[in-house]
C-alpha cells in the first residue's frame, strides 16, 4: 500500500468520523431543545416556592446526595453574584483543582449555567445528565402530585442536574450562585464551606421582603454552622442581620472595609489594576479585565473566598494575576460592536444601574450615550430609569422576548417624568430600538462614526441576551 493510498484511506476515515460526530452533535442539539422546552414548561424560576426539603431535598436523596461530594463556595446578594462567582471559580481552577460552576440566568443557552472546569456542558453531556436524572424527577413529581403539590420547578430541576453533573465528573470544588434569596433557595441544599454575600439592596420584593434588612434575613440563610462568611460593604441594618446569623451558627464573619479592602484601583487597558487587602496578604497591580469600581469589590470578595477555602493562607501572587486576567463575564458592560460603540449590561435594578453609570463615566470616553432599555414588568421602572438618567443623553424604550417584558409605552409614561419629553423614544421591537439609537448617536457625532458616542443596551438579562443575538454575539 502506497503512502498516498494510506493517507487517502485515513482522510476518508477521518471524514467519516467527523460526519458521525456532526450527526451526533446535531441530534444532541435537537434533544437539548426538546429537553429545555420541557423544563421551561414547568413553573419558571421567578415563580418559586419557599421550601427545599420536601422537593429538591427529596430528589437529591434519590440521586445519592451528590451535593455532599464536593466542597462549596456559595454566593448570594442582590448584584454582583455571577461576576464574583466566575472570578472565584477561575482562581480555584488556577490552583489545579477541578471546578464546577452553577450560575443563573443564562444569556444564550441553558448549558451556560452548568460548567465544569470553565466549560459549559455541551449538548451531548447535557442530554446525558438529563437522561440520568429524569427518572428520579418523575418519581418526585408523582410524590408531589399525590400530596396535592406542584411538580418540580424549572430551577429545582436545573439545580439537581448541576449537582449530578458535578458529582459525576467529579469536581473538587463547586461555586454556586443562588437563584433567589438564600434560606429556601434550591442551592442551599448544599452546605457552603465559604459563604459570600455581595451588596444587598431591594429586589424581588414579592418573595424576599420590602427592606434591605428583611431581604438580608433570607440571604443570610446560606451561612452554615462552622463556615466562613465574607460580606461586601453593607448598610448598617444589613450588617447587623448578617452578624447575628454568623453568631447564631458559629460561623466566622469577614467584612469588607474591616477585614478586607480595595486599597487602590486605576483604569487600565481592558479593565483596571487593583490592590486588594485580605486577612492573609496584600495583592498589588492585579489586572481585573472588567470595568467599574463594583468589579474591583467583586474581585476582593472572590479572592478572600478562595483564600478561606484553601485554608486561610496567602495565595501565590502570580497565580492570582493569571487567574484574574483570564476572567470573562459576558453581558457586564461588554463591548459587542464598534462604529458606533455598542455596550450591553445586565443592570436590572437601581443599584445595578448606578454601578453601570459610574463605570461608563470612568472607563469610556463617550460624550453622548443613548440607552436602549427593556425591563421586566415586575421591576422598579422608576428607580431604574432615575439611576440611568445621569448617564444617558436619550433613552429608547423597547420590549424584550420574554412574556414578562414590560409594555414600553407604559414605561415611557414614567420615563418622560424622569428624562423629559424630548429625550424619550419608544418602539416595540428591539431591532428597531437599536436602529433608532444608532441613528441618534450618529446624528450627534460631528467628528466621525463612533467617535465619542455610543449605545448601551440594558434593563434586563433577557434584553441583553436578545441584543447579543441580534449583534452576532449570541
Amino acid at each position: 500500500m502506497s503512502d498516498e493510498t494510506g493517507r487517502t484511506r485515513k482522510q476518508k476515515a477521518d471524514e467519516r468520523k467527523a460526519a458521525r460526530t456532526a450527526a451526533e452533535d446535531a441530534a444532541a442539539r435537537e434533544d437539548l431543545e426538546r429537553i429545555y422546552t420541557h423544563i421551561v414548561s414547568r413553573a419558571p424560576e421567578h415563580d418559586v416556592e419557599p421550601t427545599i426539603d420536601d422537593r429538591v431535598g427529596r430528589l437529591l436523596e434519590l440521586l445519592g446526595d451528590p451535593q455532599r461530594t464536593f466542597r462549596v463556595i456559595h454566593l448570594t446578594g442582590t448584584n454582583g453574584k455571577s461576576s464574583t462567582a466566575r472570578m472565584a471559580e477561575r482562581l480555584v481552577r488556577e490552583h489545579g483543582l477541578r471546578t464546577g460552576l452553577f450560575t443563573s440566568p443564562h444569556l444564550s443557552s441553558v448549558t451556560e449555567r452548568i460548567q465544569v472546569d470553565g466549560e459549559p456542558l455541551d449538548a451531548v453531556r447535557f442530554v446525558e445528565v438529563w437522561n440520568d436524572v429524569h427518572p428520579y424527577i418523575q418519581v418526585v413529581d408523582a410524590e408531589l402530585e399525590a400530596e396535592g403539590k406542584s411538580p418540580l420547578h424549572f430551577f429545582e430541576v436545573l439545580t439537581a442536574m448541576a449537582f449530578a453533573a458535578f458529582a459525576d465528573n467529579p469536581v473538587d470544588v463547586a461555586v454556586l450562585e443562588v437563584g433567589m434569596g438564600g434560606t429556601w433557595d434550591c442551592t442551599n441544599t448544599a452546605d457552603g464551606d465559604v459563604a459570600v454575600i455581595t451588596p444587598v439592596s431591594v429586589d424581588h420584593e414579592k418573595w424576599l421582603g420590602s427592606s434591605p434588612a428583611q431581604i438580608a434575613t433570607v440571604k443570610a440563610g446560606i451561612i452554615k454552622p462552622g463556615a466562613t462568611a465574607l460580606t461586601a460593604a453593607q448598610r448598617p441594618d444589613v450588617d447587623e442581620v448578617l452578624a447575628e446569623r454568623a453568631a447564631e451558627v458559629g460561623a466566622r464573619l469577614l467584612r469588607e472595609d474591616v477585614d478586607l479592602e480595595v486599597l487602590d484601583r486605576k483604569v487600565a487597558v481592558g479593565g483596571q489594576l487593583v490592590a486588594l487587602r485580605t486577612p492573609a496578604a496584600t495583592y498589588t497591580e492585579v489586572l481585573v479585565p472588567l470595568h467599574g469600581a463594583h468589579q474591583a469589590h467583586n474581585a476582593l470578595l472572590a479572592l478572600g473566598a478562595v483564600e478561606q477555602l484553601l485554608g486561610g493562607r496567602a495565595l501565590d501572587g502570580g497565580v492570582v494575576e493569571t487567574a484574574f486576567a483570564d476572567v470573562a463575564v459576558p453581558g457586564r458592560l461588554e463591548l459587542v460592536r464598534s462604529s458606533p460603540t455598542v455596550l450591553v449590561d445586565v443592570a436590572h435594578n437601581p443599584h445595578g444601574a448606578e454601578a453601570l453609570v459610574a463605570a461608563l463615566d470612568e472607563a469610556f470616553t463617550l460624550r453622548t450615550v443613548v440607552g436602549v432599555v427593556g425591563i421586566m414588568a415586575d421591576k422598579d421602572a422608576e428607580g431604574l430609569l432615575a439611576a440611568l438618567e445621569p448617564g444617558l443623553s436619550q433613552v429608547v424604550l423597547t420590549r424584550n422576548s420574554s412574556e414578562r417584558s414590560a409594555d414600553p409605552f407604559a414605561v415611557a409614561e414614567i420615563a418622560r417624568d424622569v428624562f423629559g419629553e424630548d429625550r424619550v423614544h419608544v418602539t416595540e421591537r428591539l431591532d428597531e430600538a437599536l436602529q433608532v439609537a444608532t441613528n441618534l448617536v450618529e446624528a450627534d457625532d460631528v467628528v466621525g462614526v463612533g467617535t465619542g458616542t455610543g449605545v448601551v443596551v440594558t434593563g434586563s438579562v433577557i434584553t441583553v441576551a436578545d441584543a447579543r443575538i441580534l449583534l452576532g454575539r449570541g
